[in-house]
């Protein structure tokens, strides 16, 4: 491997620092800056959108002094209305998912290729104070069933981040792994560092992995079947995550249970049927010229996978999926999950509002289909958020309370029909049948009101820090 800029690091045993004000990499091919400002959530609201706010603000007002009374009732017409919207989308996504499932895979390992044959591929891993998980990082890539000499793996560290530069030249990584040194900068966030790995890539095809990720061995093989296999319609090939600590406390089995469903059932139903894919933050496989092509991550967007998965649809491109899973770690305290969970609403609403600063060109890009799918899936992760945690209030109070707090049999009625539908797809979704899975099921109704807390606190971010990246501290599995 060669043909690098003079600022990478090649990391060896018994490498040692290079003095500090080491060269910066590709500084002029920031990729972020190159997408068109139309397609970044670096302006928050167009002016037709701070229009429409503005005339929906003033109507509400209106209302509420003029008649209060036909306010509530509209509210909660339009409650229950998104409400059961979403209901019935993830109900027919956990029926999709469940049937493909059952189908099982729709390629075979292309186990007969040569080493010599396969392609170079690009891992970048963005790296923010892991001083922690470098071992563990290490022999995870180590474990990477893949030739050793076409295996480019970036390690991208913040300038400053002198801790876990020193960890990874401590830890036994494979044998010509770099790390990439990126430059102070505004934002400082996980997609702004994927732009210079990307711009330092050598590989054909290139997967982004988190310091925690444990991929299985064969995942990049899978995932180069599945280009080599579907075409190249196929723009981006995401793999399953799955939690390894769901065990270990009832948050963590509700957010284990939250990805085997969006991962396991949500997200091969939406690949099956060619719709929009929020992708993950991990995992997730692209040809080399088709991130450039695409513009890269938005570095100031704070769900880049999201809003990435989004764009290849937009462009015309579809998403596949595979079996070959990546483990992680689920937020082991509430404060960790609030502000990650936070910043994912956060990054769902800047995705949802840079669709929609062209709604037309939208729908004539995506079609009437994958237009429904983008608003009910997007749009609904984040109206969801916020409407369960009030939701789940009302039913509770007035169950407690019936003298001071009123429910309809209709209210009800619906609340059992979410409930119904979350506990279907909790029950179809892979993943071992355990007490903590049992427990998780039985009280989600309990961790809906969370989410209302995340989205509060996302919308105030969204307003004093759009751009802050809330980082999730990671420690090593046991």
């Amino acid at each position: 491997m060669g043909g690098r800029e003079d600022n990478v690091v090649w990391l060896e045993t018994g490498d040692e620092k290079p003095a500090a004000g080491a060269p910066r990499l590709l500084e002029a091919l920031a990729f972020s800056q190159a997408l068109p400002p139309i397609l970044s959530a670096r302006e928050r609201l167009t002016r037709w959108q701070w229009e429409v706010f503005g005339a929906f603000l003033t109507l509400v007002i209106i209302m509420l002094l003029l008649s209060p009374v036909l306010l509530g009732v509209a509210a909660k017409v339009a409650f229950w209305l998104l409400f059961s919207l979403t209901v019935v989308w993830r109900l027919a996504l956990t029926i999709v998912g469940t049937l493909e499932r059952l189908a099982g895979p729709r390629q075979s390992p292309l186990a007969d290729i040569p080493d010599e044959d396969l392609p170079i591929y690009s891992v970048l891993i963005a790296l923010r104070h892991e001083q922690n998980m470098m071992q563990q990082l290490a022999a995870s890539l180590r474990a990477i069933n893949w030739p050793a000499e076409r295996l480019d793996i970036l390690l991208l560290i913040e300038e400053d981040d002198v801790s876990t530069y020193e960890a990874a030249m401590e830890a036994d990584f494979p044998a010509g792994t770099v790390c990439v040194t990126i430059p102070p900068g505004e934002p400082m966030t996980k997609p702004r560092a994927l732009n210079y790995g990307l711009a330092a890539a050598l590989g054909e095809f290139v997967t982004v992995l988190d310091a925690e990720d444990r991929p299985h061995p064969d995942q990049l093989r899978e995932a180069y079947a599945a280009f080599s296999q579907q075409g190249d319609s196929v723009r981006c090939v995401q793999a399953p995550l799955i939690a390894s600590n769901g065990a270990d406390g009832w948050l963590q089995a509700q957010w284990t249970l939250e990805y085997a469903v969006q991962f396991g059932l949500h997200v091969p139903a939406l690949a099956s049927l060619g719709l929009p894919v929020m992708l993950g933050g991990t995992s997730n496989h692209f040809r080399r010229h088709d991130l450039i092509a695409f513009g890269g991550w938005d570095a100031w967007n704070v769900t880049e996978d999201a809003d990435l998965g989004i764009r290849i649809a937009r462009l015309g491109g579809r998403t596949a999926t595979i079996r070959c899973e990546t483990h992680e770690t689920a937020p082991e305290s509430l404060s960790i999950w609030t502000n990650q969970r936070s910043r994912w609403i956060k990054g769902f609403v800047q995705t949802w509002l840079v669709c929609m600063r062209t709604p037309v060109t939208l729908l004539l890009e995506l079609g009437p289909l994958r237009w429904i799918s983008l608003q009910l899936t997007l749009g609904g992760a984040i109206v969801s958020a916020f409407l369960y945690g009030p939701m789940v209030l009302m039913i509770l109070l007035g169950t407690l309370f019936p003298s001071f707090f009123n429910y309809t049999p209709v209210d009800f009625g619906l609340f059992m029909a979410g409930m119904t539908g979350c506990v279907v797809a909790d029950c179809l979704a892979p993943g071992k049948w355990t007490v903590s899975r049992v427990i998780a099921i039985v009280t989600r109704p309990f961790y809906w009101p969370l989410m209302t807390v995340a989205a509060a606190k996302a919308v105030i971010g969204l307003v004093l820090r759009p751009f802050y990246w809330a980082k999730t501290p990671h420690m090593p599995s046991a």
